[in-house]
Formats: structure tokens, sequence, C-alpha cells
């Protein structure tokens, strides 16, 4: 009986111990997006121009689709497009009765609503991972590519310790994830960017299959770090995959998620 109690005594040692070093891993990767944002009342259009310019060409990642290369992914925005001028030019006339401001913020918020003919609906929806400081922040540097800043800071909501219908809000400001079921976590998070099998936004990897090409700890790093290393074909893409996940999943979170992506056929 003294022997049974140490097997399971060790048992549970051991798995107390494993769950203990992961949550020990997971808050050392910091996040870039999204940095937090704090704006003032009376924020001058030139703070909110650079915060945007920071993100749109930098943590952000949107230059890996909105390129000025021949064959982007995206619309070129700080450059002509078609005779119609940077987007800040031609924001205005894109929807009938909408303002730029208002066309910026809708395209960044519920992208698919405003799909530019030609290309493919594979814009994620930046609320996900943006603060509103952040996306307003990004409507100021768009506006300022040719038009006229009308971004101030009554736009902008004041920061809530609780996210929309209670959600907890994660160190860094994203959204804690909620929910235990990995197909669902996946399913909610990670589908504007990547697809299993017709579902989801093929911007990204195909998940289907990701366990036969990493190992569970490389699977549990691309999350948590996912700048440590690009797959094959999509090295421009790699400021695109969020980076505060170390900070939004719980240990038991990621670590069903990483089971269910290395059993995912």
């Amino acid at each position: 009986m003294a022997s049974v109690d140490l097997k399971v005594g060790g048992v549970i040692l051991t798995t107390i111990g494993f769950y203990t070093l992961v949550a020990n891993i997971i808050p050392q990767v910091q996040s870039e997006v999204p940095e937090v944002l704090a704006f003032s009342a009376n924020v001058s259009p030139e703070e909110l121009v650079a915060a945007g310019d920071g993100l749109f060409n930098g943590a952000g990642g949107c230059t890996a689709c909105h390129a000025e290369s021949p064959g982007a992914r995206a619309p070129n925005l700080l450059t002509d497009y078609r005779g119609q001028g940077t987007i800040g030019a031609r924001c205005d006339t894109r929807v009938p009765g909408t303002t730029c401001k208002e066309y910026l913020y809708q395209s960044l918020i519920t992208p698919m609503a405003h799909v530019v003919d030609e290309y493919a609906p594979i814009m994620p929806e930046v609320g996900r991972v943006m603060t509103p400081a952040q996306v307003w922040s990004l409507v100021a540097f768009l506006e300022s590519n040719g038009g006229e800043i009308t971004v101030t800071g009554a736009d902008i909501p004041p920061e809530a310790p609780r996210g929309a219908g209670g959600a907890v809000v994660a160190a860094g400001g994203g959204m804690m994830v909620t929910g235990t079921d990995p197909a669902e976590i996946v399913g909610q998070n990670c589908m504007t960017c990547h697809q299993v099998g017709t579902t989801g936004v093929p911007l990204g990897p195909r998940l289907n299959g990701v366990g036969t090409r990493l190992t569970p700890e490389q699977l549990r790093q691309s999350i948590l770090d996912p700048a440590a290393a690009a797959s094959p074909g999509f090295e421009a893409l790699i400021q695109t995959m969020p980076k505060d996940w170390g900070n939004r999943l719980t240990a038991t979170q990621l670590e069903s998620v990483v089971g269910y992506l290395s059993a995912l056929p």
C-alpha cells in the first residue's frame, strides 16, 4: 500500500512540476502587439500618427501584406494605387456616404465588409489583437498619408480593466482566452489567419497535419514565440502572428491546444 501511495504521489508531483515549469515559461515571452498605448483627451495628431506609424511599419506587421512590391497580398496604402492616390486621399471615396475615418476604422475592425476587388479576403480583424487606442492611431496614420487627420482623443474610449462581456484583459492589453475545449480555442482565435479544412482564412500556414511537420515542443514555441522560426514560404508574414499568447493562454489551455494541433489530421 505504501508503495502505491508513493507511486501516486510521484505522479502528482511530476504533473505539478510540469505545469509549474510551463507556467513559468509562458510569462517570459513578451508581447509586441498589443503594446499598451495611453492617450490623453487632448492627444495631438502628431502623437497619434507617430504611434500608428510604429504599428504599421513595425510590430503590427501590416507591411507583410500591404507592401509596395508587385504581387503584394493586399492593396498598397502608402503610395499611389491605380491612379487613385494614397490611402488618405482615396479613403473617403471608397464607400458613398462614409467618411475617411469611418471607412478606415471599419476596414480594420470588420475587414470583410470592405474587401477591395481582385484581392482575397485575408485581412484579420485587427480589434482582436489591438486595443482601441492602437486601432485609432492606425486610422490617424493612414489618414495622414495624403489626407486630413480627423481622429481626435474623443474617438478613443477610456481603457477598461475588462473587455466586452466581462472578458479579462491579459498583461499587455489583449483579452484572456476563455474556454477549455482546444478545438473551440483554435476556432475562435486562429481562424482569422489559418485554416482547418475549409474553415478559416489562408493567410498563414494550414493547421491540418501540422503535427507531422512540427514536434510538440516546436508547436509550443511557435505559439509563444512565433518570431523564433517561420514556416517556409511565410517568412514575410511572421510579424502578423500575435506575440501575446503567452499572456492570454493559461498553461492548461496551451498544452491542450498543442495536443489538439499535434493530432490534427
